[in-house]
């Protein structure tokens, strides 16, 4: 929900104003933020619980945390200082065409990152069978 509202801040009754402004992609990169987190956190708790996690899991939690940083970087670039509108100090920060695509692509490099880890989970070591119960093999 919190993403939503970012994206669009009219369904709760917030008056917009024309393009997208600072608070509105805060609010986006922390509705993603808690998105991801909650992903995470279902992911471990449903299907590897109890499990350590692999070396392409760290990789996908670190992806995740680089994509969002990206996308905070990409979003608040203006406010930052090396955005492509730097205005003077009474106008609004504009976000640009290229921020704005920054920022998707961030966003789902970081998705990425969370599909990464929910594939290359453990192999669960009750679901492997031994060779010496299988009876294919001791009737050879």
């Amino acid at each position: 929900m919190i993403a939503l509202i970012g994206l669009f801040p009219g369904i709760i009754g917030l008056e917009t104003t024309e393009g997208v402004g600072v608070l509105q992609v805060l609010v986006l990169l922390a509705g993603f933020s808690v998105l991801f987190l909650a992903a995470y956190i279902f992911v471990k708790r449903s299907f590897y619980a109890g499990l350590r996690n692999t070396l392409a899991q760290d990789i996908g939690i670190r992806l995740t945390m680089t994509g969002l940083l990206a996308a905070a970087a990409a979003g608040l670039a203006d406010v930052l200082g090396f955005g492509s509108h730097p205005g003077p100090d009474d106008a609004r920060p504009m976000l640009g065409r290229l921020q704005a695509i920054a920022l998707v692509s961030s966003i789902l490099v970081a998705s990425l990152g969370v599909v990464i880890y929910a594939i290359f989970g453990p192999e669960d070591s009750a679901s492997e069978t031994d060779d010496s119960d299988n009876p294919a093999i001791d009737s050879a």
